[in-house]
Formats: C-alpha cells, structure tokens, sequence
C-alpha cells in the first residue's frame, strides 16, 4: 500500500499502469474534442448559408413595414417628418441606414437618427425570429441547394451524432481536469518529490480517470465518437443525392432547421399550453435518446418528456404530428433507464404499423402478441420483455395474473375504450392498474368531447376527471386545456407548422383479414395482376385496408380535415364509396367530362370543415387543384411513380396553407410490398434527374420502369411464395 499522506491507504496505482491509463484517457479525451470540433464544423458549414439566408428573409419582411411603426416602438415619441421627407417609406430602409447617413438629413439629429435605428433594430429583431426557410424542392436554386446539401451531413450523420456531442462534452469537461490532477502519478520519481496532499490528489484523480474511461467503455463512447467523427468528415452529398435525400426524409432537414435558425413555433403553442409549473418539470426532464434511431422535434420530445414527467397521461395531438414517435421516445428512454416490460394496444389495422416503426426508429424490441400463437409470443415476451404489441380483442384473452412488472402502457386510438361498460375497455383498465406510466394516444380533440375525456382519464387519475365539467368544453379549448393540463396534452398542426415540412409521407402497412387473404390467393392462382392489386377491397366487410381508410377518414372529420382518396380502379372507389356512406364527392373518373371533374372538385372545395372526394388517380392526378385537402389516401402502390407525384401535388401545390398527409395502404407479405420493394430498386438519382425534367412532365412514361414486365415478375414471384409450403 502507498501512504498517501491523507490517513487513507490506496492502491498503488503510479508509474506505468498510470501512465497507460493517462494515455488511453488523454485519446478518449483527444477523441471527444475531436468530434466536437468535427460537428462544429458542420454546423458552420449550414450557418454560412442559412445566416444570410434568413437576414435575406428579415430584410423582406422588414421592407414591407411602414416607417410609421417606428412610433410604436417608441410609444410616439419619435419624431419622422424629417426622415419621411427624405423619402424614407419602410422601416428596412432605416435599419440598412448608417448613423452618419441618417444624421446628414436636414432636421435629423444625433438624438433622432439614434433613436430611429434603435427602434428600426427592435423591429428587426422581432422579425428574426418569426422568419423560418421554406425549401421548394420544385424550384431549386443554388441558396437552397447549397443549403440542402450542407444539413445532408448532419442529417445522415442521424441522432447519433447529437448523442455523441453531448457525451463529448460530458467526457470532456470530466476528464480535462483529471488528467491535469493525475499526470504525477505517470512517474514514481515524481511522486517521490510530491508533497503529501498533492500525492493524495494526483491518486484520486487516477482513480477517478479509471472509473471514467471504463464507463465511457461500457457505453461505447470510443466506438461512438469514432463513427460519428467519420460521418461528419466525409465529402459533401451530391446536389441530386442530397435533394432525393431531403425528398425522402424532409422532416429530418427541417428539424435541423428550426434548431440552427431559432425559429419554430410559438413555445407554449407548442407546449399544449400547460401552466408554468407543469411545462416548467417536463422541460426539467433529459431525454435519454441512446436507444432512438431518429431525431425528435422540439414538440415531439416535449411530448415523449411530458410523459414520462406526469406519468399516466393523454397525448391528442392532431393527426399527422407524431404520437406514435413521442410513445416509443418515452418507451426508448424507460429501457435505457433498464426498464424491460411494455405494451402497446392498438386496433388490429395498425399493429403492423406499430412493429415497423419500433423497429425502425429505436433498438427496441417488438413482439407482436396476437392471432393464433398470442398466448406463446405472451409467455416469450413475459419471460425476455420488449414491446409486446396486441389488440383490444387480444388483450382480454391474456393472462391476467400480473407475472411481469409493466413500466409503460401505450394505448392507441385510444377514444376506443371511451365507454368503460365495454370488454376492451375493462382489459385495458386492469392493466393500467399495473403499469407505472400509461400513455393514451388519441387524435381525437378531447375538448368537443368532454364527458369522452372523462371517462378516458378515470381510468388515469380519476381525481383529476371528477373536477372536469362540461363547463370547461363550453369555456372554449384554452379554458379546457387548463383545466385538464395534469394529464392532457394536445398540439394542432398550426401550433407547430413551424417545424413541419410541407409533405409527410406515411406508409400503412396492413395484414390481411382471412377474407383478403383467401380473394388474394385466388388472384394470384389466375395470374391476373390487376386483380392482386384490387384483391385488398374484394371483401368490404373484412378488408383491413378498408377498416384503416375509415379510421383515416374519422379523424379527418373529428379535425375538420378534408381528404382526397386516390385509386387506380372505379371498382375500389365504389367499394369506398359504400363503406363512408353518402356524402363523399365523386368519384372523378376519366369517363367524367373535363368541366364535370371540375365542378366535383369545386363543390368539395367550396364548404367549410371536412369534406371527401373520391378520384381516379388517372383521371385526379393532372389538371385538377385540389389544394383545399391537406389529407390524401392512395389505396394502393402505383406501378408507375410519377402517377403517385402528380396527384400529391394536385393537393400540394400553391395556396396549399396546411401540411400535407398522404397515407398510402400497403398489404404485407402481397403484390403491394413487391411493387414497393423493386420500385425501390430504381436508380434514384436518374429518376430525380427525369422526374424534374421537361420531358418527364410531358412523357412520365419515358422514365417509369415497363407495366408488363414488372407484372409478369411480381405474378411470377408470389406464385412461386405461396407455393412453398409454410
């Protein structure tokens, strides 16, 4: 043992096992600033182009305002005779004014010109921070491109790289002073000539280097900082590359956005509007991102933390906004904190959906528990955790007994066990006894349904929905909001537009019912394609791609939304015309006359609130301006892609002032899931490059791959798949 000369004995842990360790930290130490330095870089590299962008922007605005609301900044104290005179109109012409300019004008002294541009620069400021970027992909021009390309770097370096920065910095302010404290213990002739409490010091501090280089082990931090330094140190993204990048995951590029520019919605908009006290703990709240694949916006993580800071919660953001990524942020921060055991309830049309982007967007693992082998994916899940996935049928034919200790509940469409004398809403009840957090997702507004939310709270804080009265509906949403504050929390897209891009794309992937499956089966034996494309809507009672396109409309309603549904068949457009009743506009067909069509649109388009035309995606997708939906369903994959664009864009176009949700239905394990599977396979630069060009607007044929020979290997591959035996 070594006297430290503090009363305490330490190992002895001087000389060349010291030395060893110093050099491994100061690598560690040499590899966190590195990757710092690294993303700083890239950073600067976005902020060379979108600081002038944005000033570009600010300047804009700032040329549009009167030089008379210099008076209001200074509650008309300002005298402007003199500055107007001189033919100063806007405030942006006095902010871009020099001082020694303004105090040249007759009548326009020191005290003026200083006051003026103290006033022109309040403005300014104010203007700042409401100017955000919009990228036209349609329109490209060497600003946003060189923009695009340059948030390519961050965005394809992922989460990952915010996780390293921030560890970086951790490791970094931990370890600098360390190895400054310990570097006597490298040498034992140096610790012979070291007093006794800068002995004792010099030990501690290797002992506390130890501890931190193994624990930056255990997480990995070496491996991290690695990987993220290669992906921000790699060549610039192409122009083409970065813009089908940015096509493909624009929601990635605009969240970058919103952080580097400091722009974004209103924060309590984007709060819900919680008191102080209650937005105050959930903001107090770090988000443990090590298990997530994806960046959060600044909403979605407020969401997932106000989860997991209030516990037993709803979440009712409007359709389109990302529940399902705030309930897995919150799974994924419980299982990093060693959490083992959750559950997600949902209906059967998008349990699918759940496995896929657990899957996709988090290293969690999802156990579907449901169909003929639930009980066994049930005892796999209570005996290895994850995240079981079920159904509202399902869930009552579980176990009961509690065997496992539940951390979260996640209940989706949740409005379903709004009546508490069902069976699906009794199972759901016991299990939220057991859970620690439960989290109900609904994109219903809760506030047009008071006595709705009641009965979904009781089953969280029953304290909290018997001091709800109708009198709060009837007070109007914000009074609503207050009061139920604790436990709900809802965002519009207008809250958060901010931080949205213009187009969210959202596949729907469904299984097929017993009935699909069996009029798919027989369609594949025929060898008619068409007919496997149709065979999802051959049995409207049991179609599931149906039974998702109604849940899809109801919330469009419930929101005031109006939806267009695309199908490349007047048979799919009759079945869905029959299961959403009367009242749906159309369906627009090619038989239609070309003023008839329009007359259509023109009526779903004339009245308030929600609306539903039906279209021939042929026959809706040129020609037609269908800018008054902000939600479009395509029943099915399309063979040729530029179909799909071009009737997206009759509702994404100019004048378009809401976010665009296009949902396209996707049958698993059928011809749906080939077509997107060799679609995929395309050079997607060369179709970019044709796709934005003269002769793809004008011959879409010329660049989409041929019908006949991707039927005939889609028939030929699905055949030969259910031919094998299972």
């Amino acid at each position: 043992m070594t006297d430290t000369g503090a009363g305490t004995a330490r190992p002895a842990t001087t000389g060349r096992a010291a030395r060893e360790l110093l050099t491994e930290a100061e690598a560690l130490l040499a590899r966190a600033r590195a990757v710092r330095e690294d993303h700083a870089r890239a950073v600067e590299a976005v902020r060379a182009v979108l600081d002038p962008l944005l000033a570009s922007l600010a300047d804009r605005e700032l040329a549009a305002i009167p030089v008379a609301r210099l008076k209001d900044v200074t509650e008309g104290r300002l005298r402007l005779g003199a500055l107007e005179q001189a033919g100063f109109t806007t405030v942006g012409q006095v902010h871009g004014t020099p001082r020694y300019e303004l105090r040249l004008i007759p009548g326009v002294g020191a005290h003026t010109a200083d006051q003026a541009l103290a006033a022109a620069g309040q403005i300014a400021d104010a203007v700042r921070e409401t100017v955000s970027v919009r990228i036209d992909m349609d329109a490209p021009d060497a600003t946003t491109t060189a923009l695009v390309v340059a948030l390519h770097r961050l965005v394809e370096a992922g989460p990952d790289a915010r996780r390293a920065v921030e560890a970086a910095g951790r490791l970094a302010e931990r370890l600098g002073p360390l190895t400054v404290s310990a570097a006597p213990a490298g040498s034992r002739l140096r610790m012979l000539f070291t007093g006794g409490e800068a002995r004792a010091r010099a030990l501690d501090a290797v002992a506390a280097l130890s501890a931190a280089v193994t624990e930056a082990a255990e997480q990995a931090l070496p491996m991290l900082f690695g990987q993220v330094s290669v992906d921000l140190l790699r060549a610039p993204e192409s122009a083409p590359g970065a813009w089908v990048d940015f096509e493909l995951r624009s929601a990635e590029y605009y969240s970058l956005l919103a952080e580097l520019s400091g722009s974004g919605p209103d924060r309590d908009a984007a709060e819900g509007f919680l008191p102080a006290g209650i937005a105050d703990r959930v903001r107090a709240l770090r988000l443990d991102g090590s298990r997530l694949r994806v960046s959060l916006r600044g909403y979605q993580s407020f969401g997932a933390r106000f989860a997991l800071a209030q516990k037993r919660v709803v979440i009712g953001d409007e359709m389109g906004l990302g529940k399902t990524v705030q309930a897995i942020a919150a799974l994924a921060h419980l299982a990093a904190r060693g959490e083992s055991h959750f559950l997600v309830v949902c209906p059967a049309s998008v349990l699918i959906n759940w496995s896929r982007e657990i899957r996709a967007r988090s290293t969690l693992r999802a156990l579907p528990v449901h169909g003929a082998e639930r009980l066994e994916a049930y005892a796999e899940w209570a005996a290895g955790g994850g995240v079981a996935l079920t159904t509202f049928d399902a869930l009552r034919t579980l176990p009961e007994e509690a065997t496992v200790a539940l951390a979260m509940l996640v209940v989706d469409e949740a409005h379903f066990v709004k009546n508490p004398a069902t069976r699906r809403a009794q199972a759901v009840a016991v299990w939220a006894e057991r859970a620690d957090h439960v989290l109900f997702l609904t994109g219903t507004p809760m506030e047009n349904r008071v006595e709705e939310f009641r009965s979904l709270v009781r089953q969280l804080r029953p304290d909290l929905a018997d001091a709800v009265s109708t009198t709060h509906g009837a007070a109007g949403s914000q009074a609503f909001r207050r009061a139920v504050a604790p436990a709900y929390l809802r965002r519009n897209q207008v809250d958060v537009l901010a931080e949205l891009p213009a187009l969210v794309h959202v596949d729907e992937w469904e299984e097929f019912s017993a009935g699909d499956l069996e009029a798919y089966r027989e369609a594949v034996a025929s060898g008619q394609f068409m007919r496997m494309r149709r065979a999802a809507y051959a049995m409207p009672a049991a179609s599931a791609k149906l039974e998702r396109l109604r849940e899809l409309v109801d919330e469009a309603r419930d929101n005031g939304l109006k939806v267009v549904v695309f199908s490349y068949f007047r048979e799919v457009l009759a079945t869905v015309g029959e299961a959403l009743g009367p009242g749906a506009f159309g369906p627009v067909s090619g038989s239609l006359p070309a003023a008839r069509r329009q007359e259509l649109v023109d009526a779903f388009s004339a009245g308030d609130g929600h609306a539903v035309l039906l279209s021939q995606i042929q026959a809706g997708g040129t020609g037609l301006n269908m800018q008054a939906a902000s939600v479009v369903i395509l029943c099915e994959p399309q063979i040729k892609p530029t179909l799909e664009h071009q009737a997206v864009a009759r509702a994404h176009r100019m004048g378009q002032v809401r976010t665009v949700q296009v949902h396209r239905l996707l049958a698993a394990d059928s011809v749906d899931q080939r077509m997107v599977e060799l679609l995929a396979r395309k050079d997607r630069l060369f179709d970019a490059y044709a796709r934005r060009s003269d002769l793809a607007e004008s011959a879409p044929d010329a660049v989409d791959v041929s019908d006949g020979e991707l039927a005939r290997r889609i028939v030929e591959e699905e055949q030969q798949r259910l031919a094998r035996p299972e």
